[in-house]
């Protein structure tokens, strides 16, 4: 049975919300009305002029700031307690933190990088950020939301192809690893009242994660995509409307024209439609 809706705005925590896709989703979800705590590595400063624009943006936004490294598990108790602490619940949980090939190369969007050539910090850093972190966050964050019968957790994976990309280990492996433990999660969490989906861009974007300038600066399919593409996937995938669990979304095939669930559903990914992997 599905808990009474509350009258109380949603809570949500965004991972790495100082910037890029993280912000863009902060900033969609305090719109719609949620109270939102952001997370930054190690940038405090950026952090703290990431919330005062949103809240110049979304004028009476309530917005949270912790650093936190996401992969390490003190910090996820410490982000997840602050939210309880200021809000008293924890509603949503969008692992948005993370690496990419760039902990690796300066060019790899340009030249493939052979991964028995790359520096052995960077392979673990990549794994550590893009798994663990989902891993650590969502065991903070989980306890709280089955106790109160009602979640959203909503991790960002990559395109099925960069899954198996070459030249892109372990970053496609590592969110390979997300979306597996995203389908398991959804199953065991699937009659406590908490959903579980996967949210991609479709794409390279336009972030930090992008190296090079000009003509020089694009993804491996050559282009790259605006990060506001997912402002309106997550406010739906956070929202009570939403039943889906198990799902995988991408953003740049969700409709702005059409009606929430509608774009949902030509935002869903078939499951058939990922790499097979034996």
């Amino acid at each position: 049975m599905r808990p009474a809706r509350s009258a109380e705005p949603l809570t949500v925590i965004v991972t790495g919300g100082a910037r890029g896709l993280g912000f863009e989703m902060a900033h969609a979800l305090l719109e719609a009305g949620a109270r939102v705590l952001i997370t930054s590595t190690r940038r405090h400063a950026e952090l703290l002029l990431a919330a005062e624009k949103l809240r110049q943006a979304v004028p009476g936004a309530e917005v949270e700031t912790v650093v936190a490294n996401a992969s390490n598990w003190a910090d996820c108790e410490l982000t997840a307690q602050t939210c309880l602490q200021r809000w008293g619940k924890i509603d949503g949980l969008v692992n948005n933190a993370g690496r990419g090939m760039r902990e690796i190369s300066d060019n790899f969007n340009l030249k493939p990088v052979h991964f028995w050539e790359a520096s052995p910090e960077g392979l673990q850093e990549i794994v550590r950020a893009n798994v663990m972190s989902t891993m650590l966050m969502a065991r903070a964050c989980l306890p709280h939301m089955v106790t109160q019968g009602f979640g959203r957790i909503v991790n960002l994976s990559t395109n099925s192809v960069t899954m198996t990309r070459r030249g892109f280990t372990p970053y496609g492996a590592s969110k390979a690893a997300v979306e597996a433990m995203s389908m398991a999660w959804s199953s065991e969490l699937s009659d406590l009242g908490v959903n579980v989906n996967v949210l991609l861009p479709g794409g390279a974007t336009d972030t930090e994660f992008i190296p090079g300038e000009g003509s020089a600066r694009k993804g491996a399919d050559g282009q790259l995509l605006s990060p506001r593409l997912m402002r309106k996937p997550i406010v739906w995938l956070m929202s009570h409307e939403c039943d889906s669990t198990g799902q995988r979304y991408i953003a740049k095939d969700w409709p702005d024209e059409l009606p929430m669930a509608l774009g949902a559903e030509k935002a869903n990914t078939a499951r058939g439609a990922l790499p097979q992997i034996m």
